[in-house]
């Protein structure tokens, strides 16, 4: 079977092969039922449930060789990127929470400045983090 892609190329997702039932090939639906199967239902995206696990195994198989592909990377860059996302909201929250007791011991008075850094601090760190896995699933893709 591998002998059947171009070498290079990679073997194509399901939903880009003419030959898988159900699906638009370049000359319109393939397989004698066309694009609503045998029912003629579909659900909310359009697709038959037939259509819908054929989509989702080959999204599956795409994750996989990827995967393969990314096989440098093992349990330490998963570790790494954990401590990564931990250190990327602690140091923002701790620096926002000893900025906000000094203020608080500098200009004394009713709001708090602890707590509103503190929660500064988190919604910062998040938002680091999030930035941070959100570009590293971009460079796996």
């Amino acid at each position: 079977m591998a002998d059947d892609f171009p070498k290079g190329k990679g073997r194509p997702r399901a939903d880009e092969r003419p030959d898988t039932p159900g699906r638009s090939g370049p000359t319109g639906p393939t397989g004698p039922t066309g694009p609503t199967g045998p029912t003629g239902l579909t659900g909310r995206s359009g697709l038959t449930g037939a259509d819908r696990l054929v989509r989702s195994i080959g999204d599956k198989e795409d994750r996989k060789l990827r995967a393969r592909a990314n096989s440098d990377r093992g349990v330490w860059f998963g570790l790494g990127m954990f401590g990564l996302v931990g250190w990327s909201v602690a140091i923002p929250t701790v620096l926002a929470i000893a900025l906000g007791v000094w203020l608080d011991k500098r200009f004394p008075g009713p709001p708090s400045w602890t707590l509103t850094l503190l929660f500064m601090g988190i919604v910062l760190g998040c938002v680091n983090a999030w930035a941070w896995v959100r570009r590293e699933g971009r460079h796996n893709e």
